[in-house]
């Protein structure tokens, strides 16, 4: 089970984030966070399928999902933790606040501390026509593959809209 350690913080109050025709889009995610041998380390996921097979630098992400209509961000963002990695997370949640991304479209983050064992990542799949107008289905995982990070290696290839997030909870761990 992913566990809660150490960190004191505030549990965010579930805000609602409707999603209204013609407003950007919204996704919610988690940064799980861990301290090994005296390094900060954040736990991010490489998007799965064929369009992102061989991108690396900027690829990553949060494990982060869109918010269905009138969900709470927060609920949301535990839903696609679940989703995409394959284990419920639990823990003090501390609120990273939001980026827009070069699409538009708006990130709400929260981080938590504590540790997965990479062995037991599993994520959910999507189908989709590939090769594109072959009338072929193919399944792709939503994540195919995960890893600690330190903060070097996360500026490296994270989303960089998402840099942000990993400066604001470094920023809040050091005071």
């Amino acid at each position: 089970m992913v566990g809660a350690g150490g960190v004191q913080s505030e549990i965010a109050s579930p805000t609602p984030f409707p999603q209204t025709p013609g407003m950007p889009r919204e996704s919610a995610g988690l940064l799980l966070y861990r301290h090994k041998d005296g390094r900060l380390e954040f736990l991010l996921a490489h998007p799965g399928g064929p369009f992102w097979k061989n991108k690396e630098a900027g690829a990553w992400t949060i494990p982060k999902g869109e918010l269905q209509a009138g969900e709470d961000a927060l609920t949301a963002a535990k839903r696609e933790f679940e989703e995409e990695l394959g284990i419920q997370p639990v823990g003090a949640f501390e609120s990273l606040g939001s980026i827009k991304q070069k699409s538009g479209k708006i990130v709400h983050a929260w981080a938590f501390a504590g540790d997965f064992d990479l062995a037991r990542f599993k994520s959910n799949t999507f189908k989709i026509e590939y090769p594109p107008r072959s009338g072929k289905w193919a399944e792709f995982p939503e994540v195919d593959k995960i890893a600690f990070l330190t903060m070097e290696q996360a500026k490296e290839n994270i989303n960089p809209a998402q840099v942000p997030f990993l400066e604001r909870l470094a920023e809040s761990l050091s005071k």
